[in-house]
């Protein structure tokens, strides 16, 4: 009776906690601590569905957290497109789920906390602090981003389609249902604070989520917290380091960034854990992830069914183990996947990028230039480059891809040589990768490199190094990170600076023999100590020594803002939902700062569909502001202009609403 209290007294402390200290942080000024305290506070809030509903089922860690918090909201949501209403009904489903969950939650008693997981949990809250400093300011595909955000935060009467760039175009295949973007707007309006903030430092409050589901997944696959910390330490300082700016964790609040920081550790946890000890609930877990990822970012669920597939194939090659048991898992994460993309197929189908022509692949193609190796208009690869260009930790962990082989009865040997021959086979095979870029296009089918498990490979061949060198494997990380770090300190974004192809070879090869070597060896060489974390810890410290050397914001001015008096008034003079015709900077950023509606935008931030048609778009606003033709705007359905004096001098016959020293904002009364 005394264990069942105080199990009760935690999970119900959970939740006044969570309330308590968003209390507390809206009486704080929505600025600095503040500010911090107010996305934290309304971050733990929206976890606590998913957090009751996970332990009502008897599932624990954060990876479960996670999963049954997006599955609560996309039910949330669901409610909010069907009755269209505000995104406020939500919050009201939200409260209804977990006050459904928490008399089950109360009664599990499932033995004392994860007091690692929470540990790591607060490392990451405190790397989350240090983001603050790298936020810098909004930009790029962010702006994107913001924009839905901001119309789920200021619409009533909403629908799927309400967050569109446009009033006449249609949804975005990889974001059609605006899960994520549905989580900020919450966030935005329990914390009380502007959207803008919320996507400019929400990573500071995500950072202990990342970091603790990075843990629970190499603990998972390694049945090891050293080795879990290992994965941590790899994971975070590729990712968030080695790039400088604070990498992809910095970007946590865009959904492709989020799923791959957050939600691709959380289902390979649940996944490996779903293939040792099959259960409904851990099924039904990963169901629920693999319908977030999906509806998160749809390219990234199609991109980790690759290594994932290659891990069960080689579990079954290397050790005759899981068939069954991995089929389950696979068909588990699969089957909302494949529920999701019936839905938005005619919206893929539709998509230029999607089995183009041939004038549309040959632009794709030159396009990408620097990434792609082209033979012919039909056969052409990834160039290896670009899979090892992640600086010091992904050429590593490509050459250690094959000393899996030494620990072939280990499931994380499985999964280091399975994922990564999965993903190179698809990428560096000209008689594959065109297939694969057809039906992904081929903007996306390069970014499925990323995909190759280079912190568990770094981890496993730390701990197959330290059980053949021992202590003296200490100094050769150090040294062999330094020498790496010197030589290839990385090309994030572009192919200058990329790592040495050789490294990819030596995976994909190496990693085909080690696969052949491991069946035959079947042997489990690898430590499972401290040594091993203290081998990667002094491995990946020159990355971290360059990481926080440039610890400064990416970007830390937009030129093409808009002036706040022009935010002003588009905020309050100009109706929500309006439509603004500008050009295409000054629309893309009007989109994301102002609840309207734009009649162009950049072609490389809008879906390239039918509907959208963008680049006829950017043709008539290109023409507008070369002729002054007000018809152009009114065949947008526009009401309002804003034109940047300093870039075009067109003065169409409309009444001016608004004027300062750069910009005139124009109304054409109905």
């Amino acid at each position: 009776m005394a264990a069942w209290a105080s199990r009760r007294a935690s999970a119900a402390a959970f939740l006044v906690l969570a309330l308590a200290l968003l209390g507390v942080a809206r009486l704080l000024p929505a600025e600095g601590f503040g500010l911090w305290l107010r996305l934290v506070a309304a971050t733990l809030v929206l976890f606590v569905p998913g957090a009751l509903v996970a332990r009502a089922l008897r599932v624990r860690g954060a990876a479960a957290t996670v999963a049954w918090t997006l599955a609560s909201l996309t039910l949330a949501l669901v409610v909010v497109f069907v009755a269209h209403t505000s995104i406020w009904i939500a919050l009201v489903v939200l409260a209804a789920i977990a006050l459904a969950a928490a008399p089950f939650a109360w009664r599990v008693v499932d033995g004392p906390p994860a007091w690692d997981t929470v540990a790591v949990a607060a490392v990451g809250l405190l790397f989350g602090i240090a983001l603050w400093r790298v936020a810098g300011v909004v930009n790029g595909d962010a702006l994107f981003h913001l924009g839905r955000v901001r119309k789920l935060d200021a619409f009533g009467s909403l629908h799927i389609r309400s967050v569109d760039e446009f009033v006449d175009g249609g949804l975005h295949p990889g974001y059609a249902f605006p899960l994520w973007h549905g989580f900020l707007a919450l966030v935005a309006k329990l914390a009380g604070v502007d959207p803008t903030k919320v996507v400019l430092h929400e990573p500071s409050a995500l950072a202990a989520v990342g970091f603790a589901v990075a843990y629970e997944a190499g603990v998972a696959l390694f049945r090891s917290a050293w080795l879990g910390l290992a994965v941590l330490v790899a994971a975070v300082a590729g990712t968030a380091l080695a790039p400088g700016h604070g990498g992809s964790f910095a970007l946590l609040g865009q959904p492709g960034s989020l799923d791959r920081q957050v939600l691709v550790p959380a289902t390979l946890s649940v996944f490996v854990l779903t293939m040792r000890e099959p259960s409904w609930q851990l099924a039904l877990t990963l169901a629920a992830l693999g319908g977030a990822v999906f509806l998160v970012h749809a390219s990234t669920a199609v991109f980790l069914a690759l290594p994932l597939a290659g891990f069960v194939i080689a579990r079954w090659l290397l050790a005759r183990r899981d068939v069954a048991s991995g089929a389950l898992a696979y068909a588990s994460l699969l089957v909302p996947v494949g529920a999701a993309y019936v839905w938005i197929a005619p919206i893929v189908r539709e998509t230029a990028s999607h089995s183009p022509g041939p004038v549309e692949l040959r632009r794709s193609l030159a396009r990408y230039a620097s990434e792609v190796h082209v033979h012919s208009l039909h056969r052409y690869a990834l160039r290896p480059e670009i899979v090892a260009r992640g600086g010091a930790i992904a050429v590593a962990a490509l050459a250690c891809v094959p000393l899996a082989a030494f620990a072939s009865r280990r499931r994380w040997s499985a999964f280091v040589l399975g994922g990564a021959l999965a993903v190179l086979a698809v990428e560096l095979l000209p008689w594959v990768f065109p297939r694969f870029a057809d039906a992904v296009s081929l903007s996306q089918a390069r970014r499925a490199a990323g995909f190759v498990p280079f912190a568990f490979a770094l981890a496993g061949g730390a701990a197959v190094l330290a059980y053949v060198l021992r202590l003296f494997v200490l100094p050769v990380a150090l040294a062999a990170g330094v020498a790496l770090q010197l030589a290839y300190p990385g090309g994030f974004g572009t192919i200058h600076g990329a790592g040495p192809g050789a490294a990819t070879w030596i995976a994909a090869a190496g990693g085909a023999a080690a696969l052949v070597v491991g069946i035959v060896l079947r042997s489990r060489w690898d430590a499972r100590g401290p040594l091993v974390t203290g081998a990667t810890a002094l491995f990946v410290l020159p990355v971290a020594v360059h990481g926080f050397a440039h610890w400064t914001p990416a970007v830390s001015h937009d030129p093409n803002v808009p002036t706040p008096g022009l935010l002003a008034a588009l905020r309050h003079e100009v109706p929500k939902r309006a439509v603004v015709f500008s050009d295409l900077e000054t629309s893309y950023r009007i989109s994301a700062y102002a609840p309207v509606y734009v009649a162009s935008a950049p072609p490389a931030h809008v879906a390239d569909t039918k509907a959208n048609f963008p680049y006829g778009r950017r043709l008539a606003t290109i023409r507008f502001f070369r002729t002054g033709d007000v018809r152009i705007p009114k065949r947008f359905h526009a009401t309002w202009l804003v034109v940047d004096r300093t870039r075009f001098h067109v003065r169409p016959p409309w009444r001016v609403a608004y004027r300062d020293a750069r910009y005139t904002l124009y109304h054409r009364s109905a």
